[in-house]
């Protein structure tokens, strides 16, 4: 008889249910019962993840006529602070995703995984793009319209034309049809696939400005009004990468004028 220890080895090693493991569930010992118990949640748990990642890609596919066909996702990162830029990113994926397994809406997943997910998706991208939308632009245009257009440059400056965008949440006016999906990057796999590259992409540029302006602590709120980036802001003002369209520094800015 296998000793315990034996048995969940083997059970680490194994991916998929086998025979034999009906014969564990025969077995009186605690200790053999608990760690089938184990692998069976984590094989539940991993059936559950490849599943979504299926259903994402069907969801995908369903805009476009044929396989040959392809599908980009658009998202945005950071349109909520009060600084920094608003980024964008435009994805097209291969066939062949499943590196990607488990990727899902950037907010869902921890930032070790979605520095993880973004080299991947580098890696294997049939292509892809980042727009950067600084604040100045956003102060000019306001949130709506800068997001929208560096989506729009987003895709603009892929070097594979897709023959469907699917956009979270936006319209856009491009050269090919589009569909606005609220929640997109929960749905679409290419859609979260651009919201880990633009979330990532933004995050480095907050940290790199936080080495500028250390006063506001971009490297822990990333630019959102925080009550440490709100004191900082009483303080010493903003700088020259604060949204000044946004409250409370646009009366702050008023203010300052008269």
């Amino acid at each position: 008889m296998k000793t315990i220890k034996e048995i969940t080895e083997q059970l680490q090693s194994a991916k998929e249910p086998e025979p034999w493991m009906a014969e564990l569930s025969e077995d009186s010992r605690a200790g053999v019962k608990a760690a089938l118990n184990r692998w069976q949640r984590q094989y539940d748990k991993n059936e559950l993840i490849k599943n979504a990642h299926i259903t994402k890609i069907a969801f995908d596919r369903s805009f476009v006529r044929s396989e040959e066909e392809l599908v980009a996702g658009v998202d945005e990162a950071g349109r909520g602070p009060l600084a920094g830029p608003v980024v964008t990113a435009a994805v097209i994926l291969p066939a062949d995703t499943r590196e990607l397994i488990g990727l899902d809406d950037s907010k869902a997943i921890t930032k070790q995984n979605r520095e993880r997910f973004a080299e991947i998706i580098k890696r294997i991208a049939i292509d892809y793009s980042v727009h950067i939308q600084p604040a100045t632009t956003i102060d000019a245009m306001n949130i709506y319209a800068a997001t929208r257009d560096s989506m729009e440059q987003a895709v603009n400056e892929l070097t594979v034309s897709p023959h469907f965008v699917i956009v979270d949440a936006m319209s856009l006016t491009i050269s090919c049809p589009t569909a606005s999906v609220i929640k997109g990057d929960a749905k679409s796999l290419v859609v979260a696939a651009a919201s880990i590259l633009a979330k990532t992409e933004r995050d480095a540029i907050m940290d790199d400005l936080h080495n500028e302006f250390p006063m506001y602590h971009f490297i822990n709120n990333a630019g959102y009004g925080t009550a440490k980036h709100l004191e900082a802001l009483e303080e010493f003002g903003p700088c020259e990468h604060h949204r000044r369209s946004f409250e409370p520094i646009k009366s702050m800015t008023s203010e300052r004028r008269t």
